[in-house]
């Protein structure tokens, strides 16, 4: 009879475990499919917000001429470099200004073109209106931003283009943002697909309500040439694109307000590389193909998704077998243990054994957290000690250099006083014994103790103007106060603190800081990027060299703004340093007595107390180059002492 249950059960058993098998692929699969599904519409959503990002600077431009209508090219010129575009808007190609012009008045625009000398003192001479055509409007290209790399497309005439015509004619009638078809940028030479978003301008003063009026006020277009490809590595992160296709296809303007014939290819972007429709292409898995429409500047663009196999999306097979295993082994213990009480009781053993190792696994778990919770408290208080000991250390730095140059002035005059007083009683002892001196004698004497004084003045002063800088270096560091101060003598105060140490390294400094820029700030906390990136040039830059050279340059930026360039020959970085430059604890001095928090607290200072920005060049063998442009009166309220860099690094 126990036998007979024994086999029972383990059919039993066997049949919950393939039930469980089966559920088990069932979730991976559905698990597998909504990865697939979040990760589609992140990527859709992202791209979403990036275009809508650029989108609203483009509004931003537009609103510029809003505010008047009649722009020049230094002006426009000027925004867009304000922009950062290359940092802060990845996969520009250009932005553009395209005006309307008649053809009456094509000549004198050109001419007028040719001689606009307000950022190229020699003007465009060049400069003609291409493909030639006659029409009665012209849309030509007057501005482009950056020119480098873009001079094929200043100049062009857009209305002798059929596909950027239709946008423009679209754009002018709407007034809204509109998108061209797949286009192959003019100055783009590797063939990328590209596409053209422009905004309309229209003159001050006029109303827009009707079509006919918004053609009427019609001034240009304001523009963002982009390159897909450039775009979406910005969006789609290179290690979804292994397990994940995506495709975008241009499906042309809602409502049959553009036909795109058969002919024209519409594929804007594959992540494999393809760059035409009729490239195969690997069927993905079943169930791993989804679709998005995406409305980007009235133009539908179809975002095709595909999931391939691999760890990302594939069911893998080792929970099935691990659970028909422990299923099997479970079933045929469950049948042993109805046939033999004896082993009953020792699997009840053994079950109350294992509860009692979860729960003081758990307890350990526990544990384990809490001490996670005391070293992390630590670590902070450590970071926060090392700052401080860092900027200490940078002040015992000053410290020891000032008494190490002040040896040589005091030195001397030390001696030429010993020597001043020998002369004395030198001269006290023939005075003496003489009974008198011949006038040659005591002219002799006054000159050698006029030099000797002239000596000691010389060496006393040098050593008097040592110590003043090294007082108001020093005061300004430990104070960290707000005062007013011109920036030519905090750079030569810091340097003289400096001098022995620069000269010990045979590096040469070549000054070129104007006297007049005055600065409502902190001295103390300028004294001290000063002083790091001092350190760090001979630290870093010199090591093993018999000599160096550090350039320090200012010149004013506006009305209130002052750019400060450190530059040194020295060593340089590779790319990889300098991406972690100013990361805490990062050095590649470890074990050699260097913290890794010089270039944090450097960032930190100029952003959070000078609240200037700061960027960094470098080259191996080439040297580097430290910008900062600092306002001359810092805000008020400004953090006196920030302790980390943000996570955004410029």
């Amino acid at each position: 009879m126990m036998r007979s249950r024994g086999y029972l059960a383990f059919i039993i058993g066997i049949c919950l475990t393939a039930a469980t098998c089966y559920a088990v692929i069932t979730t991976q699969r559905q698990q597998a499919q909504a990865t697939f599904q979040r990760d589609a519409e992140k990527v859709a959503r992202d791209t979403e917000v990036r275009l809508q990002t650029y989108f609203d600077m483009l509004l931003g431009i537009k609103g510029m001429y809003a505010l008047e209508d009649r722009i020049d090219r230094q002006r426009f010129h000027r925004f867009v470099t304000e922009l950062r575009l290359e940092r802060r808007y990845p996969g520009f190609q250009a932005i553009q200004f395209v005006r309307m012009v008649p053809e009456t008045e094509l000549a004198e625009f050109a001419a007028a073109v040719r001689r606009d000398a307000a950022i190229d003192a020699g003007g465009y001479p060049d400069f003609h209106v291409h493909p030639a055509s006659r029409r009665d409007l012209h849309y030509i290209i007057e501005y482009t931003e950056p020119l480098k790399g873009n001079e094929n497309a200043f100049g062009l005439d857009l209305a002798a283009l059929p596909p950027h015509l239709r946008a423009l004619e679209l754009g002018r009638d709407s007034g809204e943002i509109v998108a061209t078809e797949r286009i192959t940028l003019v100055q783009d030479s590797s063939g990328e697909p590209g596409f053209v978003a422009r905004a309309p301008v229209y003159r001050n003063g006029p109303l827009l309500q009707t079509i006919e009026q918004r053609r009427a006020a019609l001034v240009g277009f304001v523009a963002i040439v982009f390159r897909v490809n450039t775009l979406m590595r910005e969006v789609v992160d290179a290690a979804l694109l292994d397990h994940l296709h995506v495709r975008i296809d241009d499906g042309g303007y809602p409502g049959g307000k553009d036909l795109l014939p058969s002919s024209v290819d519409t594929l804007l972007y594959d992540s494999a590389g393809k760059v035409s429709t009729n490239q195969p292409r690997s069927a993905p898995l079943e169930g791993m193909a989804l679709q998005r429409d995406l409305m980007v500047g009235q133009r539908r663009w179809l975002m095709r998704f595909e999931g391939y196999g691999g760890a990302r999306y594939s069911s893998s097979p080792l929970p099935v077998l691990l659970i028909g295993v422990a299923g099997f082994i479970i079933s045929a213990l469950i049948a042993a243990l109805l046939v033999s009480t004896r082993r009953v009781i020792d699997a009840k053993h053994g079950l109350e054994y294992s509860l009692a190792e979860l729960e003081r696994q758990k307890s350990n778990v526990e544990q384990a957290r809490s001490d996670l919770s005391v070293v992390a408290e630590t670590l902070k208080q450590a970071q926060t000690n090392l700052q401080t000991s860092e900027k200490m250390a940078s002040l015992g730095a000053l410290v020891a250099g000032v008494a190490h140059e002040l040896n040589t002035p005091i030195g001397n005059s030390l001696l030429t006083a010993s020597a001043l007083s020998d002369m004395v009683r030198d001269f006290e002892r023939r005075l003496a014994t003489d009974g008198g001196l011949k006038r040659s004698v005591l002219e002799a004497h006054l000159a050698d103790a006029r030099k000797a004084c002239d000596i000691m003045n010389s060496s006393l002063t040098r050593a008097a103007d040592l110590i003043t800088s090294f007082k108001q270096v020093a005061v300004d560091q430990a104070s960290g106060q707000r005062r007013r101060f011109q920036l030519d003598d905090v750079v030569h105060d810091t340097l003289a603190t400096y001098a022995a140490q620069l000269r010990r390294a045979g590096c040469e400094v070549k000054l070129d800081v104007p006297a007049g820029l005055e600065f409502d700030s902190y001295p103390g906390s300028l004294s001290q990027v000063l002083s790091n990136l001092i350190g760090n040039a001979l630290l870093h830059g010199f090591e093993g060299r018999e000599s160096g050279a550090i350039a320090i340059e200012a010149r004013r930026e506006g009305a209130d703004l002052v750019k400060l360039r450190f530059s040194d020959n020295g060593a340089g970085m590779t790319a990889g340093t300098l991406h972690k430059i100013f990361d805490p604890f990062f050095t590649t001095k470890l074990g050699q007595g260097g913290s890794g928090l010089g270039m944090n607290i450097v960032y930190n200072i100029v952003t959070g107390v000078l609240r200037g920005t700061i960027r960094v060049e470098s080259e191996p063998g080439i040297g580097t180059t430290v910008l900062l442009v600092l306002p001359t009166r810092a805000p008020e309220g400004a953090v006196q002492e920030p302790l980390h860099r943000p996570a955004f690094q410029p």
